[in-house]
């Protein structure tokens, strides 16, 4: 009797969890079981075997994710799920494909690194998937406790990453400097987040934004203040931002330079979308001195620091602590010209340091020896091919014309000059370190050209994974570069979905 009483319940309870919510987390669920399933064929695999088919079925699931993804961006799939978490608009979605083509081409330049390496592939392209998971989840996700889940989502997988040529001690040293510091920072954000709760009684960014406007942009609640600064601390520690850099280069000398292309673009697009909605969304009061702050000082130290390095690696962990400051100076400027500025910035930068970073793993070879200065010395006379591609990364992290570095830096510093007031100072400073950092990019051109080459440095033959890889990301660079229109409206609509 009782069975057929519950039976019968069961038939008539409404579906508390309706199907389109499910097409709103499609590309997580897509990344999720496919990075099952390689866990669950990695044991019962020989090494040899798990290479390429590992592989091979990341690939296949990241581009699965992809095609979610597009079939996601049709307009009636967009709004609200799972009791207002999760949101889908062109915003999140442009968030996603910049994860997802990361991840695609992390995937398929690591078939040849694997190898070279000798690491066993399966926990690996394993991690990379789960990783990318919590990063797109961050990108759609309006609330902010689910956030700290997506964020700690990544962030375990990154730190397991980190550590994965565990022949090595400077990777060993990488993982456990990772896991600490950003287990200090996530729990800056976690306490932060709890701030924005006791000062609004909610953690929705709708309902926190429509609770702060209120304020007319006055202020608003000292708690909101103080939530506001301990979020940036745990969000600024994961996008490299001044004074939250200090773990940067030590983990990218020390982390395979795959997956250092991986953590400092996608991880990064990730965040950034959640600032974006923090900051914009959420009108989160003292933003603009904030981010001015941040932008300055991430800025000057990442490129000051950067003139001095002889490590490849450690010169664009620097690097990319410079580009978080750029990014941020868009934070600083009003959300009509900010917001798109900071989203081409966010791609055009992934394109191009997925990259040089793809470059620089290949070239690297066994235990990754070579990955000083002078190991690149005559690249342009021993491949020319790996050389000229690695030239257009460097010159588009310059911002040279034709490049998506250029129109990137031109948007940033166009809108922190548009509105009533303009950002002169910060400007200044923007530009004044982009011509200190042509310096030590265009020093590392001057070896590979300039140099007499080093024979006990070979250049490895370019597998058709890497040959993929850099193709995707040169053609994006220079695709940003020279007909950037289709981009910007796109991201210009999208962000009217944060105003």
């Amino acid at each position: 009797m009782m069975p057929a009483l519950m039976m019968a319940a069961l038939r008539t309870m409404p579906n508390l969890i309706p199907n389109s919510d499910y097409i709103r987390i499609l590309p997580e669920i897509v990344l999720s079981v496919f990075g099952m399933i390689i866990m669950v064929l990695d044991p019962v695999m020989d090494e040899r075997r798990s290479q390429r088919t590992l592989g091979v079925i990341a690939l296949l699931g990241a581009l699965a994710a992809l095609a979610a993804t597009l079939y996601q961006a049709k307009e009636q799939f967009w709004g609200l799920g799972f009791w207002g978490m999760v949101r889908v608009d062109p915003f999140s979605i442009f968030f996603h494909v910049v994860v997802i083509a990361v991840t695609i081409v992390v995937i398929l330049s690591s078939y040849e690194y694997m190898e070279v390496q000798k690491i066993r592939a399966g926990e690996y392209y394993g991690l990379i998937l789960f990783g990318a998971v919590g990063m797109a989840l961050m990108s759609s996700a309006v609330e902010l406790v689910l956030i700290f889940i997506a964020l700690e989502i990544s962030s375990i997988a990154t730190y397991v990453l980190a550590g994965f040529r565990r022949r090595a001690a400077t990777s060993s040293e990488a993982s456990v400097k990772y896991f600490l510091l950003g287990s200090f920072a996530t729990a800056f954000f976690l306490y932060g987040v709890a701030m924005m709760f006791g000062a609004t009684g909610s953690t929705s960014i709708a309902t926190i934004g429509a609770s702060l406007g209120l304020f007319n942009g006055s202020g608003g609640p000292l708690l909101a203040y103080l939530g506001v600064a301990l979020m940036f601390v745990g969000l600024g520690f994961k996008v490299a931002a001044a004074p939250f850099h200090i773990w940067t280069p030590d983990v990218y000398e020390g982390a395979p330079s795959p997956v250092v292309g991986f953590m400092s673009t996608a991880p990064k697009a990730a965040v950034f979308a959640v600032l974006l909605r923090i900051m914009f969304q959420a009108h989160a009061p003292g933003r603009v001195w904030l981010m001015w702050v941040a932008a300055a000082l991430s800025m000057s130290i990442g490129n000051i620091a950067a003139l001095v390095q002889d490590n490849v690696k450690r010169l664009l962990a620097y690097s990319s602590i410079a580009h978080a400051g750029y990014v941020l100076v868009a934070f600083a400027s009003l959300p009509a010209n900010g917001i798109p500025a900071a989203m081409f910035y966010t791609a055009s930068y992934a394109a191009m340091n997925v990259g040089a970073f793809a470059v620089i793993g290949h070239f690297a070879g066994r235990d990754e020896r070579f990955v000083t200065l002078e190991d690149y010395s005559g690249l342009g006379r021993r491949s020319p091919l790996l050389a000229s591609v690695l030239t257009i990364f460097l010159l588009s992290l310059i911002g040279i014309p034709i490049t998506g570095g250029f129109f990137a830096k031109f948007y940033v510093f166009s809108a922190a000059m548009q509105g009533p007031h303009p950002l002169v100072g910060l400007t200044v400073i923007g530009v004044v370190n982009s011509a200190i950092a042509a310096y030590y990019y265009l020093r590392i051109i001057v070896f590979m050209y300039m140099r007499e080459p080093r024979d006990d440095a070979p250049v490895p033959r370019v597998g058709p994974g890497l040959g993929i890889a850099l193709t995707i990301s040169l053609a994006a660079t220079i695709y940003l570069g020279v007909a950037p229109k289709c981009v910007l409206d796109y991201i210009t609509r999208a962000a009217t979905f944060l105003h």
